[in-house]
């Protein structure tokens, strides 16, 4: 049955990509319709709403959708932005993105960070004899999407019951007690059993079906001791009592960032909240060519509901080139994580083996693969466009 896609271009150079990963998926032979759905700052801008109900319902009815870039801005900013009439409604701008995922559940984040053959950019270190290494990464990380610091919960200048509550604890009396509400933030970092454990056995099934030897808990249980120290008790009993096959690691984020660079082919899968999981998830995206080779799904398995995005944003200062030179692969990448969520593995395959050709064949490159700054000019100077780049792409599937 032909399916639907929702595409969701957004901000900046959003829709430049999603037009060409729509191409590459046309090419290998995927058939859909797609629709359009608004999303980003014009919304925002003309409407108050930078994710209109309209957007919702059309994902509501569809399931899949294919995501661009959206562009986020400070509080006043975005405030300043608002079209006059809107600006006496008491608006507060929050990113569309997180409320998406929030709206749908899309709580299961998976971030693949996996090098290519040949890539200019991928990591190197220097090894013994002063030999050079390049060590192959090969990473799935897993990020709790709707918990955590990103979960909208927080205040400046706390209402009384907040604030009263706040005073119950020994440690907020001790250290702020004596600070005026008014000059007060605050940001609460919230994880539920239930949401924990579906992002760990998540985890912990991809590593048993794809062969992966280890799970590592990437979190902070030493000082955050209740949300990263539950986090970890419940991977050991998750792990004793479902895949006791798989070796549980545990990292604190910040030791994490520095052994990036130190061993990063010794990590299998990792899972983490989601603040922790957007930091190392980036961290290992810089190993395998930067962020314009990472993509992700965001899911939810019980109405079967995904968004697939890059994981770069929507890079403003590109989008108005007359000949846009930003990379596409990581929103190619991302079609082919959708592809694999509906079962259309074969063609997902095919897309990745005409990429892995291009980047191994070495003729055509973004400008990032040629490590030139990002202006014009680099096209001047033998960097591909984006349309250069799908089109070798699509030449490569034959």
């Amino acid at each position: 049955m032909k399916r639907t896609i929702v595409t969701l271009p957004g901000d900046g150079i959003g829709r430049t990509v999603l037009e060409e990963a729509i191409r590459v998926l046309k090419a290998v032979g995927f058939e859909a319709d797609y629709v359009e759905g608004d999303i980003g700052w014009e919304f925002w801008c003309n409407e108050g709403d930078p994710l209109p109900n309209r957007t919702i319902q059309i994902i509501e009815e569809h399931k899949i959708a294919l995501f661009g870039a959206i562009t986020s801005k400070p509080k006043e900013e975005a405030f300043n932005e608002l079209a006059p009439h809107l600006k006496e409604k008491g608006l507060v701008y929050s990113s569309p993105i997180v409320a998406l995922r929030q709206h749908f559940n899309l709580d299961i984040c998976l971030r693949p960070c996996r090098t290519y053959k040949g890539n200019p950019l991928n990591f190197i270190r220097r090894g013994a004899n002063n030999t050079i290494e390049e060590p192959d990464v090969d990473v799935a990380i897993f990020r709790q999407n709707t918990e955590g610091l990103y979960g909208g919960v927080e205040w400046s200048n706390p209402p009384k019951k907040v604030y009263e509550a706040l005073l119950t604890h020994p440690r907020f009396v001790k250290n702020f007690g004596d600070v005026p509400v008014e000059e007060l933030s605050v940001s609460t970092r919230i994880f539920t059993k239930k949401a924990t454990s579906r992002i760990l056995k998540a985890a912990f099934g991809h590593a048993k079906k794809y062969g992966y030897k280890s799970v590592t808990v990437c979190e902070k249980p030493n000082v955050i001791r209740e949300t990263s120290g539950m986090m970890y008790k419940m991977a050991r009993e998750i792990r004793d009592a479902e895949f006791p096959g798989i070796e549980l690691w545990n990292t604190n984020i910040d030791a994490q960032m520095m052994w990036l660079t130190k061993n990063p082919e010794n990590y299998g899968v990792i899972v983490a909240g989601n603040m922790f999981g957007d930091i190392v998830s980036d961290g290992f995206a810089g190993l395998i060519g930067g962020l314009g080779f990472a993509c992700s799904a965001q899911v939810n398995p019980e109405t079967g509901i995904g968004v697939f995005e890059p994981a770069h944003g929507s890079a403003p200062k590109y989008a108005g080139f007359p000949k846009s030179i930003v990379n596409p692969i990581a929103m190619i990448e991302s079609a082919c994580m959708m592809l694999d969520y509906i079962d259309e593995q074969g063609f997902a395959g095919k897309i990745r083996k005409a990429v892995a050709e291009v980047i191994e064949e070495g003729s055509v490159q973004t400008y990032d693969m040629k490590k030139m700054t990002g202006s014009q000019e680099a096209i001047e100077n033998g960097a591909a466009t984006t349309r250069q780049m799908a089109d070798a792409i699509i030449a490569k599937l034959g």
